[in-house]
């Protein structure tokens, strides 16, 4: 009888030193996330937003979320220390066209006049520039670009101009086109020409298309189909998941 009870004691020890093993293990498994968090906030979907951070796996929808609160979005630019200008919201005949965020920023190499987008725009914007396409231009070409080329970012309008159907995020400037770009050195990068091939302008092109999908909720290239053969689209759509074509 008491070795049965000696056998029983031992059972009952080795079930509550196995609990405590596992309890051991998921208090450092907590442990090791809190800290990789802690040091990787691009990663941490309940850390601030911070432009200066390189993308990580939260970036995107944090982005896209900042697309109902402008005022929040507006003190991402601020704490990033990146420059803008709060423009006047704009009413339209069609409510569904009206824009009440149009922000610009002050110091985006734009061709041109900085056009107003809102503000999730202009932070994905920003954050692709920074650690995408400057750091691509860089490695390929050794030179900077010195002018984005685009095709508009405000339009009252249905999905590819349907008469029916989903609004566009064009309609509330929630999404910008760009067609091409100059580098420091005078090169010339168009989507239209240089999307296809094996050029390093091609390399270029292909390497911040992917980059993009880090910055902005929506990014469609030539290869999604014919109406993009001449720009990427980029748009920051409230939603839970992300295009990337």
């Amino acid at each position: 009888m008491a070795r049965n009870q000696l056998v029983s004691t031992d059972i009952g020890s080795f079930k509550i030193d196995r609990r405590m093993i596992m309890l051991l293990v998921l208090a450092g498994l907590a442990l090791s996330s809190w800290r990789f968090l802690a040091e990787y906030p691009q990663h941490n979907p309940w850390a601030p937003l911070d432009l200066n951070d390189p993308p990580g796996w939260a970036t995107a929808r944090k982005l896209s979320a900042l697309k109902e609160s402008p005022e929040v979005c507006r003190s991402v630019l601020e704490r990033s220390q990146i420059a803008f200008t709060a423009l006047e919201p704009a009413e339209a005949a069609d409510a569904a066209c009206s824009r009440p965020d149009r922000t610009a920023l002050d110091e985006f190499p734009f061709s041109g006049n900085n056009p107003a987008t809102t503000c999730t725009i202009a932070a994905g914007l920003q954050l692709w520039m920074e650690k995408t396409v400057q750091p691509t231009a860089d490695d390929i070409f050794d030179s900077a670009v010195i002018s984005v080329q685009h095709l508009g970012t405000y339009s009252c309008r249905r999905l590819y101009g349907a008469d029916g159907g989903p609004w566009s995020e064009h309609a509330t400037g929630n999404a910008i086109d760009i067609s091409g770009f100059i580098l420091a050195d005078g090169t010339k990068i168009n989507l239209l020409n240089d999307w296809n091939g094996e050029s390093e302008k091609t390399l270029f092109l292909r390497a911040i298309r992917d980059g993009a999908c880090s910055s902005f909720g929506t990014v469609l290239s030539p290869d999604y189909n014919a109406a993009h053969r001449d720009h990427f689209h980029f748009d920051q759509a409230n939603r839970s998941w992300s295009v990337c074509r």
